[in-house]
């Protein structure tokens, strides 16, 4: 019994018609016939009843059929596991992360999953949350790291919270304290503060000018419209402070004073997202399991 003849035969048990079959196979014809007969006599018995535009099963093709078809699905679930360890061998993630994330919290884990999967390329596209979920919508990416809540809903996409971080101000340790030299900094000290504030469209931008006004204020830029790296050089530079991740801030090293905010604070959470209709790759899910357990 061969693989292919359960091919040609769950064929045309499914179309009833020899020709039709054939033709969903990508067979001539008469080679599905012979192929379906020798089949019959490796079984020794008819599994068709052959009638002039009908063609019915028989007992024993009735019985085939079911086994078949599982003996074919068993084949395309082996076809696609080994796929699936291939592309951990080589293929690619594309995953999206705002400049902050990739500052803060992605260095560590793809340095672990580069090591552990050394054939399989990584691309990383920056961003604010509103462009990554576009850029996931269309299936430019497999994941992506965004900013909750979403600044426009989908339900296209399934999310889950990966961390929730606190906010901190940092400030150039040559220019005066902010808050008044005090160890903690309400967000209404920051009133007649000089900010250096990100670009349009970043998350933090919207989240720090948000907690601005509902104190009563407008903040007062020094200079705006930079990304991570930019914004923490005018710090370092003394030109004003900045509202950034803890995490971020840990780890731009030296030339910076940082200063928790007072509580209740300001935090962030960040969520891991992918399209809902769409399962990620494999190396993407590897990738999404390295991030949860990180």
């Amino acid at each position: 019994m061969q693989f292919q003849q359960l091919q040609y035969f769950v064929a045309v048990a499914e179309t009833r018609h020899f020709t039709r079959a054939a033709d969903l196979v990508h067979v001539a014809q008469p080679s599905l016939s012979q192929q379906i007969k020798a089949l019959e006599r490796e079984l020794g018995a008819d599994l068709f009843l052959r009638a002039r535009g009908n063609i019915t099963l028989t007992d024993a093709g009735e019985a085939l059929l079911p086994l078949a078809r599982r003996i074919l699905a068993d084949a395309d679930t082996a076809r696609h596991e080994v796929l699936e360890l291939a592309q951990l061998r080589s293929g690619r993630v594309r995953l999206g992360a705002t400049p902050s994330v990739c500052t803060g919290l992605l260095p560590d884990v793809l340095r672990a999953f580069h090591d552990r999967y050394p054939g399989v390329r990584l691309l990383i596209e920056e961003g604010g949350s509103h462009d990554l979920v576009r850029e996931l919508a269309r299936g430019a990416l497999d994941l992506a790291l965004v900013v909750l809540p979403l600044p426009t809903p989908s339900p296209a996409l399934t999310t889950v919270e990966l961390l929730r971080e606190d906010l901190v101000v940092v400030s150039s340790p040559d220019a005066p304290r902010p808050g008044r030299g005090r160890r903690t900094v309400r967000v209404c000290d920051l009133e007649g503060e000089r900010l250096v504030m990100f670009r349009h469209g970043y998350d933090l931008r919207e989240l720090t000018v948000a907690a601005c006004r509902a104190e009563g204020f407008e903040p007062d830029f020094a200079v705006e419209g930079g990304e991570m790296d930019a914004v923490l050089g005018f710090v370092r530079a003394g030109l004003g402070v900045a509202v950034v991740p803890r995490m971020v801030a840990a780890r731009s090293g030296r030339g910076l004073r940082v200063t928790p905010l007072a509580r209740p604070g300001l935090h962030r959470t960040i969520a891991l997202a992918h399209r809902s209709d769409v399962a990620p790759p494999r190396a993407a899910r590897e990738l999404q399991r390295m991030l949860l357990e990180r």
